[in-house]
This record gives structure tokens, C-alpha cells and sequence, in this order.
């Protein structure tokens, strides 16, 4: 079979198809434009049946591929991991914006899936500590090799520390208080009519594991979050299209200031934002 009539035959749109092409059988698409007759070898021919057959199927893309780019970098993913969204480049943005290029701030990413947050701004902040958490050790597993993947092994402000554990529990006791805390969050109601969609991916990254309103983990992270953040230090959090107001009044009712929010580039309200109070060190 010819890389041509794959391509006409296999029903995928053709971003889809073009990307299988390009990882599974080695054609860039200019390659196919300049010579669509390339004869594909039959072991090719069948991974990229399966593929998408996979995708047919519903299953992500990012998952059938095994990565997905995230702030310029390739992550591994897995469906042990939420397939990281454009979106939440505004996090490691806001993060970026608040910290010197070559200062030493200390970053915590709650939540942190494939790593891809803690490790972009790692990437972007050789200097800066960075820590991430995560309550799956199967999604930290992956953080890790990103992590070896992406950064560099002399890296000036050491390699992230990778922690299991239920949010700020997890950190260790009497740790420095953070510059920035970053988190996208479950976010999704039980029951939401959109996680039907959603299926191939980790529920407890969706939904997490308290209570059903979509709010409840944002809660506990708005909560716990005065009580780590460095004085003049911020907190950031992703959240679901109708949720800024309730996200504002938390973030006021825990004290912190010049709270904002900022929506992404479809103009949604995405990320919420605040500062506790005192001057940064």
C-alpha cells in the first residue's frame, strides 16, 4: 500500500492522519507531498491501522502517539496523566512573569500530572526550585521521565523534587514557604455531562476525590495555600469555564490580594490568581 491510499482510506481528519504518518511510518508531510507513491512496509501499514482504529475509537491522539507538546517541549504521556491543553501555558506564563530569569524562587505545581507545568518553568528557570505533587504515583512515574528527558542533569537549581501525596500534605514538614504556587486542578463535576468525552482519561485528574461540584479540590487548595506561600507570593490556579467568581471569593476569603483573573485565548475565564499579602523576599 502507497502512503497516498492510506491516507485517502482511513477516515481521520487529516491533522490525524498526517501525524500518524509522520511518527509511525517516518513521512514529514512534506515528504508526502513530494512523493505521495512511497510504498509502506507492511509492519507500518498495521501499526497505523491500530492507530486508528484507536482514534476511531475516541481515544486521544496524544495518547495513541505516546506524547504531546507542552510549552515548546515533547512530554510523554500516558493515560495515566491528562493530556496537557494549550491552556494551561498561561500557568507556566504567569509563573514566568513573576520570577527573575536567573533568581532562585521556589515553585510548587499541585496536581502536576506529566510534569508538564513544574517542568516548563523548570526548563524556563534553570535557577528556580521547583516541586511537584501528585496524589498518582503511576502519573509521577511519568513526570519523571519527562523530567530526565527535558532538563538537564547539572541543572542549577537541582532537579525537581517529585512528591506523592494528597496536596500540601505531601510535603515534607518545616520545608521554606513557596514564591509561586501553581495548580491545574480537578475541576470537573461529578456527572458532567463533558466527561463522557473525557473517558480515556485519569477520572481522579478530572474529578478528584473530594465531594462533586467541581470546587471541592480548589477549595482545599485555596485553603492550604496561605499557609506555604512566601510573603508577596502568588497562587495561580486553572479552573473550568464558569467557575472565576467562586474561585475570586475563595482566593479573598483566605486573605490573599490583588486578586485577578485572566481568560484564555478563546476569551474563557481559565485562571485565578492572588497574592498574599507582605512584601516578597
Amino acid at each position: 500500500m502507497i502512503a497516498a491510499e492510506w491516507m485517502a482510506g482511513c477516515q481521520l481528519a487529516r491533522v490525524e492522519a498526517l501525524a500518524l504518518l509522520r511518527d509511525i511510518a517516518g513521512l514529514s508531510h512534506a515528504s508526502l507531498l513530494a512523493h505521495p507513491d512511497t510504498l509502506l512496509g507492511t509492519d507500518a501499514v498495521e501499526r497505523l491501522q491500530d492507530a486508528a482504529r484507536r482514534l476511531h475509537a475516541g481515544e486521544p491522539l496524544a495518547y495513541v502517539l505516546g506524547w504531546r507538546e507542552f510549552y515548546g517541549l515533547r512530554f510523554a504521556v500516558s493515560p495515566a496523566v491528562l493530556v496537557p491543553r494549550p491552556e494551561t501555558e498561561m500557568l507556566v506564563d504567569f509563573a514566568l512573569q513573576h520570577m527573575a530569569p536567573q533568581g532562585s524562587a521556589r515553585v510548587l505545581d499541585l496536581g502536576t500530572g506529566s510534569g508538564a507545568i513544574a517542568l516548563a518553568v523548570a526548563h524556563e528557570r534553570p535557577h528556580a526550585q521547583v516541586w511537584a505533587v501528585d496524589a498518582s504515583k503511576e502519573a509521577l512515574a511519568v513526570a519523571a521521565q519527562n523530567a530526565q528527558a527535558l532538563l538537564p542533569r547539572d541543572r542549577a537549581g537541582g532537579a525537581p523534587r517529585l512528591v506523592a501525596g494528597d496536596w500540601f500534605a505531601a510535603l515534607p514538614a518545616q520545608m521554606p514557604r513557596f514564591d509561586i504556587i501553581l495548580s491545574n486542578p480537578p475541576y470537573v463535576a461529578t456527572g458532567d455531562v463533558h466527561l463522557e468525552g473525557l473517558r480515556y482519561e485519569p477520572l481522579l485528574a478530572l474529578v478528584g476525590r473530594a465531594g462533586s461540584d467541581g470546587l471541592a479540590e480548589i477549595r482545599r487548595i485555596v485553603a492550604g495555600a496561605p499557609g506555604y506561600l512566601a510573603a508577596g507570593g502568588w497562587l495561580a490556579i486553572e479552573h473550568g469555564y464558569d467557575q472565576a467568581q467562586a474561585v475570586r471569593a475563595m482566593l479573598c476569603a483566605a486573605g490573599l490580594t490583588a486578586v485577578g483573573t485572566q481568560p484564555d485565548l478563546a476569551g474563557i475565564p481559565r485562571m485565578t490568581f492572588g497574592q498574599r499579602a507582605g512584601e516578597s523576599r
